[in-house]
């Protein structure tokens, strides 16, 4: 078991609402100059969950099952930032009013630009829930370090799904599983931002062949997945050996330097996270959620 400063944390209480659901103005244009008007972010997403495919909706963006905010007016400003931050993957998320009060679920993405949280719950509670019903959520997690391994930086992960992430010990590395190695070059939206503790950054897709040759046209919602020789420590940059674990966070896009999103979870400039191909590295499959919760 990975040894961590987890007693040190703080878990505070963080509260919004379900975000409504964006759409455009006008036809957007994508990579290839055709225009679109599709479905965004935003919503109860009733059809899409973690363990389904990151691919081929007719939509832009997508986030999967629920997307919350807690000031959409000023989604920029501190008290947004600060759901959004203390909002770690893996947190418990409780319904606090309406038909599904009391209903619990998980944490399974931030979204920047939207400056959303994703959460996951049963197709009962999505039944039941409104748009402006109250959900808090016990933020756990920001400050998280590996106390064996003080080079590698850990974001918005709550220390218990970290735990059952099945990560390995090797020596002064650790190894960690994840369905897919993304080549540094496909990065694209959000590289270059500094907010590792919110939001993600983007997959560029609009080369179909190569992202068919490593996979990538694969990738499910709450995949984890190796962003290699990328640095996510003070910025998410390029930087050769180094190697970032996030989470997919939101589905493909058709505009030019986007494509799924993905947050980050663990990165370390040097070469001491060794990422291990593995199918089931999902959180849906991790936490029996989404497509895997049980009925």
């Amino acid at each position: 078991m990975l040894r961590t400063n987890m007693k040190n944390l703080v878990m505070m209480s963080v509260q919004g609402k379900v975000a409504n659901p964006w759409a455009p103005r006008s036809h957007e244009v994508d990579s290839k100059g055709k225009p679109f008007l599709l479905p965004s972010v935003g919503g109860i997403v009733y059809n899409i969950k973690v363990g389904d495919a990151a691919f081929g909706w007719q939509a832009d963006h997508i986030e999967p099952c629920v997307s919350a905010i807690l000031d959409e007016k000023n989604r920029f400003d501190a008290p947004n930032r600060g759901f959004v931050f203390y909002a770690c993957i893996g947190n418990e998320a409780i319904i606090k009013a309406g038909d599904a009060k009391g209903k619990k679920g998980v944490v399974t993405g931030h979204h920047g630009g939207a400056e959303h949280v994703m959460i996951d719950f049963s197709d009962g509670v999505l039944q039941k829930l409104a748009l402006d019903d109250k959900i808090m959520i016990r933020g756990f997690g920001q400050g998280l370090k590996l106390l064996d391994y003080p080079d590698i930086a850990v974001y918005n992960l709550d220390p218990h799904l970290l735990q059952k992430m099945r990560i390995k010990k090797k020596g002064k590395k650790i190894q960690v599983p994840v369905t897919t190695k993304i080549p540094a070059e496909l990065m694209g939206s959000g590289t270059g931002a500094m907010q590792m503790g919110s939001g993600d950054y983007d997959i560029m897709t609009t080369d179909k062949k190569f992202i068919k040759k490593y996979n990538i046209d694969k990738l499910k919602f709450g995949d984890f997945v190796a962003l290699m020789n990328h640095d996510n420590l003070y910025g998410r940059s390029f930087r050769q050996g180094a190697v970032t674990i996030g989470i997919v966070i939101h589905g493909d896009c058709l505009l030019a330097g986007h494509g799924p999103g993905v947050s980050t979870l663990l990165s370390a400039s040097k070469p001491i996270i060794e990422p291990v191909i593995d199918s089931n590295a999902n959180i849906a499959k991790t936490m029996k959620i989404g497509r895997f919760r049980k009925k």
